[in-house]
């Protein structure tokens, strides 16, 4: 009858050795799938993490500047709460991505969408349901940073409209009523060109 020997020292070091490999690699894995290297943990990070790096542009807007190139791109708007939605902005900062590459073009779905996400969940800022594309055939995700009765900062997410696999992060903080929020995610999608540009 054969009998197996006990695996020597060496083969269960070789063993031990890939196991090791074999889990670094899942790990690895991922760490990556969660974001690009560590996640930003603010929104403020997110924009001093990337905004220097290859691929990405930000944009801050001052709120005078801001104003007046909102309201002259809107053009006449009858609503009131929507004109006061673009007067109480105090600023926008964007940050857009476009691949430059062919091995970053996955980066927004494997990394920057879930970082922001993750980011917004761990500040506690409530999403807001899904808008309609509407006529610019953008479509934004909305979470808000609110204080009491009153929406402080607005974080909108999307993509820039005919750049596929781009991403679009605008951080827009004011002092708005609900109503006023309503009427800012109607009109955002139609200036987010001009913002973003």
């Amino acid at each position: 009858m054969h009998t197996v020997s006990p695996p020597t020292s060496a083969a269960m070091n070789t063993r031990l050795f890939r196991l090791c490999t074999l889990l670094v690699l899942v790990w690895l894995g991922a760490c990556r799938a969660a974001g690009p290297e560590k996640p930003a943990r603010t929104v403020a990070e997110f924009f001093n993490k990337y905004e220097s790096r290859s691929g990405f542009r930000a944009t801050t807007f001052e709120p005078n500047l801001l104003t007046r190139v909102l309201l002259a791109r809107v053009g006449k708007i009858s609503d009131t709460d929507a004109v006061q939605a673009l007067t109480a902005v105090r600023s926008i900062r964007a940050i857009t991505f476009a691949p430059t590459t062919s091995t970053s073009r996955n980066l927004t779905e494997r990394g920057l969408t879930a970082e922001v996400d993750g980011l917004l969940q761990s500040e506690r800022y409530e999403p807001l349901a899904a808008q309609p594309a509407g006529n610019a055939g953008t479509q934004y995700r909305y979470a808000v940073r609110r204080s009491g009765d009153r929406i402080r900062e607005v974080v909108a997410t999307g993509k820039q409209e005919d750049v596929p696999d781009s991403f679009v992060l605008m951080a827009i903080s004011g002092d708005f009523t609900q109503s006023q929020l309503d009427q800012l995610t109607k009109i955002l999608p139609g200036i987010s060109g001009e913002i973003t540009k």
